[in-house]
């Protein structure tokens, strides 16, 4: 997500889409680890150290909570997953990296080769040998950690963005998560006290029956099972975690992996330095390589441009949380062979309001007064923000294009999508405003968020609606702050703008829909301004058992009809994205679902500065 983790894709390339990923997923594919056709030619060379410059911080480095796409993109280095999804060269080859592929696990289940029952609701999950982890002496990832991996995904300190993934999925995950919660509505979350309920109560559907097999029980068959066990969510667990609060300062100096690197200096807003892993096996692991010796993430860099100028001199190899500046595409795309942009089906930005706030006698509570805002925002200005139609084009629908559900529509028209403060006025006057108000809006304090907030704040202006800015810090932003439900029921905000990548694409709807929309207000939840409404809740439920692809994709479409008619949020652009490297970066390839290169796939070309 970097967000929480255009232009926009033809409605029947977006049907084919799907169609290809839903089938794909089935059989799964292989992630490219060495050249090929649209790669860069020449031998691999090892050595050197990759360079990351930006502005903000992570924002977890604990695998179970973390929900940033750049931290995603550092965490393919150091914590793996049964399975994981690809990773490509080009721009046409998007497509190939959106199926799960065998990571830690030795093959995709199947009913054909007996890892998925005859009913499609039990997995039985082989480990590949040689998979350890960095302790002393190494030791083997076992179905144990893999276990004790899922019991970490509810925590009430730091846990998991999407836990509707999971308690929706899988047996006892429900039950199990609601009795942690409730173990701990007064009791204090120590590390110890965490363990203890952990290792004294099971998740009925998960379980380890040897050192190398663990069998998962759904409540009802899922599709898209393999996706979320792709995600960092679920991955692995060492019996060392049991000795730490989820994520605190203290985990962060112990972090342990199972990758080919490892963190070896971690200075909160900072750095961060990834080194190799000396219990790291070429052999055990299919997708990852270990090319670079280290990977060092210099944070403070707020500025798009200072990180650009640092690039194309050679003193930095790639972006870590910051976009190529506006400002220089139309050079970039002139011919510059470091310079790509990806195609995307994301929501970003949007606006989303805070449900919870008191502020203006509970304003953000109010149909209309969400409603004016829907007609108030002129998404083709802030489209020009992120470098127009080559980027971002304006979306009307909860559900981006490119992801199941989606259906073009506009609830809320404006001409040309310049928005309409006129009709804003008039919603405002019916929800009881009709001198306006004033309201919170925090915003990241790096990369184009803002010149979005000045871009957004000045439309509601023009309808009598002043908004305060309140810029949080670019790496607190998600885990520190909206993920916080306290600090909306505090009322510190009434509106931000966010961006939603889908955790993965194809059959997704559990990717966008559930986190954001489903009834969710713990800590770590997507559910940034706490939306519940019980209609959506059920169609979500009845999308996620819908076997039948066109009858999912209308229940998911209801979804997006229920929250727009709700005003939940403010959808502005789906954007495509532009990606720079360094001329000394070999290799890139691009990791659709994080936005990201590969870091261990890249290699640097020593013969360049």
């Amino acid at each position: 997500m970097a967000s929480m983790r255009h232009l926009s894709i033809a409605v029947v390339a977006t049907a084919s889409l799907i169609a290809a990923t839903a089938c794909a997923t089935q059989t799964g594919s292989q992630t490219t680890t060495a050249p090929s056709a649209g790669q860069e030619a020449g031998k691999p060379v090892t050595g050197g150290t990759l360079r990351l410059v930006g502005g903000g911080d992570v924002d977890h480095l604990d695998p179970t909570s973390a929900y940033y796409t750049v931290t995603s993109g550092l965490m393919r280095g150091y914590a793996r997953q049964l399975f994981t999804f690809g990773s490509v060269a080009t721009e046409a080859d998007t497509t190939k990296a959106f199926a799960p592929i065998p990571d830690i696990a030795t093959e995709i289940p199947t009913q054909a080769n007996g890892g998925v029952s005859a009913d499609s609701l039990t997995y039985t999950i082989k480990l590949r040998d040689g998979v350890q982890w960095d302790t002393q002496p190494p030791r083997a990832v076992t179905a144990s950690d893999v276990v004790r991996g899922m019991k970490r995904l509810c925590n009430p300190v730091a846990g998991s963005g999407a836990p509707g993934y999971y308690t929706s999925t899988i047996k006892g995950m429900k039950e199990y998560c609601d009795a942690y919660a409730k173990a701990f509505e007064k009791a204090k979350p120590t590390a110890a006290a965490l363990a203890q309920f952990q290792n004294s109560h099971d998740i009925a559907g998960v379980q380890a029956k040897d050192d190398k097999t663990v069998v998962f029980t759904l409540v009802q068959p899922a599709g898209d099972f393999l996706n979320i066990m792709s995600l960092n969510f679920a991955s692995p667990a060492p019996q060392e975690y049991d000795q730490y609060v989820p994520d605190d300062a203290t985990f962060r100096q112990h972090v342990i992996s199972d990758g080919p690197y490892k963190i070896t200096s971690y200075q909160a807003t900072k750095s961060i330095k990834l080194e190799k892993n000396p219990a790291w096996k070429q052999e055990s692991d299919p997708i990852r390589h270990q090319y670079v010796n280290a990977v060092e993430v210099k944070m403070g860099v707020t500025e798009p441009d200072a990180v650009q100028q640092q690039m194309e001199a050679g003193t930095a190899d790639l972006s870590w949380d910051l976009p190529v500046p506006t400002s220089a595409i139309p050079r970039l795309k002139g011919g510059d062979p470091n310079f790509k942009i990806f195609p995307g089906s994301v929501t970003n930005p949007y606006l989303v309001f805070n449900l919870q706030s008191k502020n203006e006698n509970g304003a953000m509570g109010k149909l209309k007064v969400r409603q004016a805002i829907e007609y108030a925002i002129n998404k083709t200005a802030i489209a020009k923000v992120y470098g127009g139609a080559d980027v971002a084009v304006a979306i009307h629908t909860a559900i981006p294009p490119g992801n199941i559900g989606y259906q073009e529509y506009n609830p809320y028209p404006t001409s040309g999508d310049q928005g309409d403060p006129a009709k804003c006025k008039q919603l405002l006057t019916e929800a009881g405003y009709p001198n306006g108000l004033n309201l919170i809006g925090a915003f990241r304090n790096a990369g184009n968020h803002p010149a979005n907030f000045q871009s957004y704040s000045a439309d509601l202006k023009k309808c009598g609606i002043n908004v305060k800015g309140l810029p949080v810090r670019q790496g607190d932003y998600y885990g520190a702050f909206l993920q916080n439900p306290t600090i909306a029921k505090d009322s510190k905000w009434d509106v931000s703008a966010p961006g939603w990548i889908p955790d993965w694409y194809g059959n997704n709807g559990r990717a966008v829909a559930q986190p954001l929309f489903q009834t969710n207000c713990t800590p770590g939840t997507t559910n940034f301004g706490c939306y519940s409404n019980p209609k959506v809740d059920d169609l979500i439920k009845q999308a996620l058992g819908e076997s039948d692809q066109a009858k999912a994709a209308a229940l998911w479409h209801q979804v997006d009809q229920t929250v727009m008619d709700d005003a939940v949020i403010v959808p502005l652009n789906n954007q495509n994205y532009p990606i720079y490297k360094s001329k000394r970066v070999k290799n890139p390839l691009y990791m659709p679902n994080w936005q990201f290169y590969d870091i261990t796939n890249l290699w640097l070309d020593p013969n360049t500065p």
